[in-house]
This record gives structure tokens, C-alpha cells and sequence, in this order.
């Protein structure tokens, strides 16, 4: 298992703070990748969503699926950077809180070339939070 850490992450996409949500990430030999993120509770979209009950907005977690996807492409693709195209069947399972470390679970479904099918699934304290499968694009 291979361990990337805030700043090798910084080297494979150019998101970045306020919007890099990747804490790290591990490349695990059985072609897959878990990404984790603390949320500390003084993200910028906690001011708005809720003010008196926050909660991880569904779209936000759907952004860490797609960054920590990016993982999966190291070895292959060193120039090029995979563009999300599609999000499909995401489901929220329960709401992801402030103080809450996730841990996303990313693996290759299918190539389609230039498209990659990706499967994610997002867990707190091992239990399943949310889920869906994303289209990229690499040019």
C-alpha cells in the first residue's frame, strides 16, 4: 500500500483550498483507492448549510468521490487530469457531520476509453454514508 499525503495530492490535481477536500490517499494492490477527509466544522459551506444543524452537503461529498477518483489514475496518465462527466445512482445514506472522518472507497468499474467508470463509496466509523458511481473523461 502506497500513502499520499496533502502535498503529493497537490502534484496529481490542482484543486485547492478551500475546495481540495483529500486529506490523503492509499493505493491498495487490489486496484482501488481509499480516500479520507477530516471536516473540521469550519468548512465554508457549513455557514449556510445548516446554520443550526450542519450537515455535508450531497454535492460535496459527490466532489471528494470525484478528487480522490483522481487517485486511481497515477501510474498511467501522469499528464493528463480526468474531468468528471457523470454522476450516477448517488445515494445518502445518513448525514455526514462536522468533526466526521470519512473514508471513500474508490475502484475502477470499466474503461470505455475516453471514459472511465469509477464506483464509490463513502463510510464513517465503517458504516456506509453514501455511494454512486461517477463518469470521468480523460482527455
Amino acid at each position: 500500500m502506497k500513502t499520499l499525503y496533502k502535498e503529493d495530492i497537490k502534484k496529481i490535481i490542482p484543486h485547492r483550498e478551500p475546495m481540495l477536500l483529500i486529506d490523503e490517499i492509499n493505493i491498495l494492490e487490489d486496484d482501488s483507492i481509499i480516500g479520507k477527509y477530516f471536516f473540521t466544522g469550519n468548512e465554508w459551506f457549513f455557514k449556510g448549510h445548516f446554520p443550526s444543524k450542519q450537515i455535508v452537503p450531497g454535492v460535496i461529498l459527490c466532489e471528494i468521490m470525484a478528487q480522490t477518483s483522481c487517485g486511481l489514475f497515477l501510474d498511467s496518465h501522469h499528464d493528463s487530469m480526468p474531468y468528471l462527466v457523470g454522476i450516477h445512482n448517488a445515494k445518502f445514506r445518513k448525514a455526514v457531520l462536522p468533526k466526521d472522518i470519512i473514508h471513500v472507497k474508490c475502484s475502477m468499474v470499466s474503461i470505455k476509453k475516453p471514459f472511465y467508470y469509477v464506483k464509490c463509496k463513502i463510510y464513517v466509523h465503517h458504516n456506509l454514508y453514501a455511494n454512486g458511481e461517477l463518469t470521468l473523461f480523460l482527455k
